[in-house]
């Protein structure tokens, strides 16, 4: 292995993450009983039982509902426990402080409650859980009114009941990500988070990593009937995440339920209809979702399987050669073990094949000249929580994934690029074999008082990530708008390529809370990569502050974050080599050709004098944040924001061709850099009971380096990789207005939700016949966007006679409406100045109307 020089630093920091976790498993404990002792007169205690009342009016208890205790720092430090046979819970070992519980369970309200806990006090706490009505309060895409005073993070918080509610087309985790405020989704279907490709953020599945091991994107299907809360980071502040430079999403999943339940989606197929006639189905998405006790209070479990076909058309092409196809099928399986109150383990599994035939269509690039994706895969994660008699929480997440994917080109045909676009086939097949196991332990020690509250939590991330592929490509012809040769682009090599990366990190975070309106989080995140940096340390803090009433909190926090090293990075000097050639206004080929070849560039080496090939930085991001919230009256918040991230040794892919001679360089160069700046305003407003509304303005300016590698070589490499710019990249959008929310209308029991985005068009560059910039990159944009998606539907009680098992069964029938207004959003342009058609925009996207149908309770 070309690594092999860095298996001793790795191998030291895997020792020194040994002791530290030694250290709290053994010493921690003990310090935490002793410590417990000299101070026993200021613990307290918080028990309680959960109950629900039947229709009858008989109490029963509840056993396997988890309870979760929020002390003064935010939920991400929060305890959890889980009721035992009787339905009890406890929490002990807690310092004086304010606490909030709670605990839901489907089909019944949420219950909370907060207690002031004064030393050496034991609260008692029972929750009553009441069915769920229809005129329940909802929370829609924002923080309640009730502002949390002691939370740091400023995050977008979606949860299961509006992830059901959303008007969206798909059931993919893009589509709802790309509501949030900080979230970009690009014309290609690429997600953007604070300026950057989602290739640098980062998605966790209760707390591990759950992304594509080579790309980096969010290739992973997570079913949305299996989603408890999604987290939308700007600025996260805890030192227990890291790995991206960009943003971070957090998904905690849903446990299995304790009473056996089935619900069951768009079971309905739809057609599709041309000229009056019907021509074959639209799309079948069915979606069901089982599961319940194996054992009562002790083993349960869940399904959910989900299988779609879809038909989607493509406006700017003709019918019918103008539809991608889509086929996948998921499943996700939970099991859960409770073997005892303070120990429970939680174990998933997920398969998630997919077929994608046609996936880059436009108007400029047909099917004949479009990619085929297959991807076959499965993630298997578990989690074991154990909670000492001392209060400390011992928790060790560890996941696997296996990642297999592949493209195809329609045909082996040489591929041709003219001003219009793009004919042939495709010029480039890849295919990659993927492993990645992650082993995270963690430490949570139970509340210190010392000037306040102090929540301390540490441990170590083990990361192997591992890949084996190749990626083989056929000639490029470049033509003039007279059909004459203008560039011909060859390969030349195998293209076999491979890497490995090993990456440890230790952290330590304290949440210190000094009084009830003043909240500190300060830790820190040491990280060591066999392809990257050896030693990088990233500090991270944040406060929170709510003066006078607690009404306002004022939020503020800094940090630097560290993202993996790519590991296309790692075998770029394996990828084929670019062999160019050029030919003058008739056709005639002009000198020799070029060969470009694949060599990693750090700052301050030459192509002369390259240096070492193992790539030994790390893409590093210095952000900062601060906002106010307020809560203006009693049913309206409004929050102000303004971000700021700087991110530096990006990998850049930059073509380097030679002064003379027949040899120049394809670089790939750790200079990238990116800034990216946002202002927010937004306000959540609640008039009723009945309805819940939110309205977020963003005002940002992203700039950077456009070759970024993630840019180039995913999905699919890009056929001419121009030279290197710095400036707007595609998805800098300066002006977004997102409102939103749920709506119960008196009249027939319907509820609507809609969701309005208007924002700047995107921006695109002016190429010349060899498909290079004309003028600046980028300065060139879109009409302005506008949709107002809704969707309409009605919950109706099911009661069939002599079935028991229907009572309370609820079936959803609704309809949703994408772009309701019809508004004419141009989704491609003609782009090349030397086409007659330079400047038109075309691939106009229509309004798309669906049925909804669910069973479920």
């Amino acid at each position: 292995m070309k690594y092999c020089g860095n298996t001793a630093k790795f191998s030291s920091s895997f020792l020194r993450g040994r002791l530290l976790l030694a250290l709290a498993i053994f010493a921690i404990p003990g310090f935490a009983q002793q410590t417990g002792a000299d101070s026993q007169t200021l613990t307290a205690s918080i028990r309680g039982r959960v109950t629900v009342t039947t229709g009858e009016g008989s109490t029963n208890n509840l056993a396997g509902i988890t309870v979760k205790l929020t002390g003064p720092a935010p939920a991400s430090s929060s305890m959890s426990t889980v009721t035992d046979a009787d339905g009890r819970y406890e929490f002990t070992h807690l310092a004086a402080a304010s606490y909030t519980t709670e605990t839901s369970l489907e089909g019944f309200k949420p219950w909370t409650a907060t207690v002031r806990l004064t030393p050496g006090q034991a609260a008692v706490l029972d929750a009553p859980l009441q069915i769920s009505t229809v005129s329940e309060q909802v929370e829609v895409q924002g923080e309640a009114t009730d502002i949390a005073t002691q939370s740091v993070s400023a995050t977008s918080t979606v949860s299961e009941k509006q992830l059901e509610s959303l008007p969206l087309r798909t059931n993919e985790l893009s589509e709802a990500l790309s509501l949030s405020p900080s979230v970009i989704r690009t014309q290609e279907g690429k997600l953007n988070f604070n300026g950057q490709t989602e290739s640098q953020g980062m998605l966790l599945v209760d707390s591990a990593e759950n992304v594509d091991p080579v790309a980096g994107s969010f290739a992973i299907p997570i079913p949305p009937g299996v989603i408890q809360s999604m987290q939308v980071f700007n600025t996260p502040d805890s030192s227990e995440f890291g790995g991206f430079s960009g943003g971070l999403t957090r998904i905690e999943l849903k446990p299995p339920p304790a009473a056996w339940n089935y619900k069951l989606y768009d079971f309905v197929p739809a057609f599709r209809a041309k000229g009056g006639d019907l021509v074959g189905l639209a799309n079948v998405t069915p979606r069901f979702e089982f599961g319940g006790p194996l054992v009562q209070n002790k083993y349960s479990f869940s399904e959910n399987l989900t299988y779609e076909f879809r038909r989607d058309p493509v406006r700017g092409l003709s019918w019918p050669f103008n539809e991608t196809y889509k086929r996948s099928f998921i499943s996700f399986t939970e099991l859960q073990a409770i073997l005892s109150p303070q120990h429970v383990v939680n174990i998933n599994i997920n398969f998630f094949p997919q077929n994608l035939q046609f996936i880059n269509i436009n108007t400029l690039v047909p099917q004949s000249a479009s990619v085929d994706y297959r991807r076959r895969g499965v993630s298997a994660g578990l989690s074991d929580s154990y909670q000492l008699e001392s209060g400390v929480i011992l928790n060790t997440v560890v996941r696997y994934t296996r990642f297999d994917s592949s493209t195809y080109a329609q045909g082996p045909a040489d591929m041709q690029i003219t001003p219009e676009g793009w004919g042939g086939n495709f010029f480039n097949n890849w295919a990659r074999k993927a492993n990645q196991v992650e082993v995270l332990p963690t430490v949570q020690v139970p509340a210190k008082s010392w000037y306040g509250h102090h929540d301390l939590k540490f441990g170590i991330d083990i990361l192997y990530r591992t890949y084996g592929g190749d990626s083989v490509s056929h000639p490029i012809h470049v033509r003039a708008e007279d059909g004459s040769l203008a560039e011909d682009i060859d390969f030349q090599g195998a293209g076999l390529l491979k890497a490995t990366s090993e990456e440890i990190s230790e952290f330590a975070e304290d949440r210190w809370t000094l009084t009830s309106s003043l909240s500190i989080n300060f830790g820190g995140r040491l990280t060591s990569q066999t392809i990257g940096r050896s030693l990088a340390f990233a500090p991270r803090g944040g406060l929170s502050y709510a003066p006078g009433n607690g009404k306002t909190v004022i939020r503020a926090g800094a940090g630097v974050l560290y993202g993996h090293v790519p590991l296309l990075a790692a075998g770029f000097a394996d990828n084929q080599e670019r062999v160019i050639s050029m030919f003058n206004s008739s056709g005639v080929l002009v000198g020799p050709p070029i060969t470009l070849q694949n060599l990693y560039l750090p700052a301050g080496a030459t192509t002369t004098s390259p240096g070492p090939q193992n790539p030994g930085s790390t893409p590093r991001t210095l952000t900062w944040n601060a906002e106010v919230e307020s809560a203006v009256r009693r049913n309206l918040s409004v929050r102000v924001g303004y971000l700021d991230a700087h991110t530096r040794d990006l990998f850049i892919v930059d073509p380097m061709l030679p002064a003379s001679g027949t040899i120049g360089v394809l670089a790939l160069t750790n200079t990238g850099t990116s800034q990216y700046r946002q202002a927010e305003f937004s306000a959540h407003y609640q008039p009723s009971e009945r309805a819940d509304l939110n309205l977020t303005y963003v005002w940002s300016r992203a700039r950077g380096d456009l070759n970024a590698l993630s840019d180039t070589f995913v999905p699919v490499e890009a056929p001419v990789i121009r030279p290197n710019a710095y400036g707007i990249p595609s998805s800098d959008i300066p002006h977004r207005v997102i409102a939103g929310g749920l709506v119960h209308l008196p009249w027939w029991k319907l509820s609507v939700a809609p969701v309005a985005d208007v924002h700047s068009g995107f921006p695109y560059s002016e190429l010349d016949v060899l498909q290079n910039y004309v003028g600046t990159p980028n300065s060139s944009r879109f009409p302005m966007y506008f949709s107002l998606d809704a969707k309409i539907y009605r919950d109706i009680t099911l009661h069939i006679p002599f079935l028991d098992g229907s009572k309370g069964r609820k079936v959803r029938v609704g309809v949703f409406s994408l772009n309701a207004t019809n508004h004419q959003n141009p989704h491609d342009v003609f782009y090349n100045v030397t086409s007659p058609l330079f400047g038109t925009f075309a691939g106009y996207q229509r309004r798309f109307t669906g049925f909804t149908l669910g069973v479920g309770e």
